[in-house]
């Protein structure tokens, strides 16, 4: 794979083309969440809706996860409308239950850990993909680490333990900062074994996996940062 990592000049634009397209939909995605999630926190009638009924709440989370799972798995065989409408409505239900970060944290707070997970991202995207070292062995170690995570997550529900609640955020850091710089590569790699003559449609396709894979990072990213250094109300 470290050979197919050397973008070629004639390479470079339609690298270049797929790249921009696919940080144009993370982006569109991000603030679409953001817009949804600062009005739903400023909605009695809407935060009633996503956190008064335990119900409510799982069906969007199952909703959310279900859009994911769908996308990664059918976006081969989507039309790129319903793949562009599967990404635009996942970003809206994760500002409905995004939400909660403005009830928990104070605004001044989230605005400069949103700044600072910018900048890492930004930063790591770009160590992604410049370097020359072949990032694919980090993928099954970054995997076991994200499932690790999410274990831990879950049974610290119920165990309520403050050591392992402080300790959960820093780990997911590491991971989410290194899915970031493996995904970049991912992309860049996807951009390059695509087709010269692939159609619109497959690029855009394409572009929307690699921006929620990018969004997903961002976000979970955000989060842990946000509980790291975030004041809460």
């Amino acid at each position: 794979m470290a050979e197919s990592l050397v973008v070629k000049p004639y390479e470079r634009l339609r690298v270049s083309a797929f790249l921009r397209a696919t940080y144009l939909w993370m982006t569109l995605g991000l603030s679409l969440t953001g817009v949804i999630a600062w009005f739903t926190a400023q909605s009695a009638t809407l935060l009633s809706f996503v956190f008064g009924s335990q119900i409510n709440f799982i069906i969007l989370i199952i909703a959310q996860l279900g859009l994911v799972f769908f996308l990664s798995a059918r976006i081969g065989k989507m039309r790129p409308a319903s793949a562009t409408i599967s990404f635009i409505v996942y970003s809206a239900l994760s500002g409905l239950t995004l939400s909660v970060i403005f009830l928990a944290f104070t605004q001044t707070s989230i605005v400069s850990v949103f700044f600072i997970a910018a900048a890492m991202f930004l930063t790591l995207s770009i160590y992604g993909f410049v370097t020359k070292r072949d990032l694919t062995a980090w993928g099954s170690f970054l995997f076991m680490g994200l499932v690790g995570i999410i274990i831990a997550m879950v049974v610290n529900l119920f165990l309520k333990n403050s050591a392992m609640a402080t300790i959960i955020p820093y780990i997911g850091v590491l991971v989410f900062a290194g899915l970031t710089a493996y995904d970049t590569q991912r992309l860049k790699t996807m951009a390059l074994q695509q087709p010269a003559d692939a159609d619109a449609g497959t690029i855009r396709k394409g572009a929307i996996l690699g921006a929620l894979a990018l969004y997903l990072d961002f976000i979970n990213l955000f989060i842990m940062l946000l509980q790291i250094f975030g004041s809460r109300r």
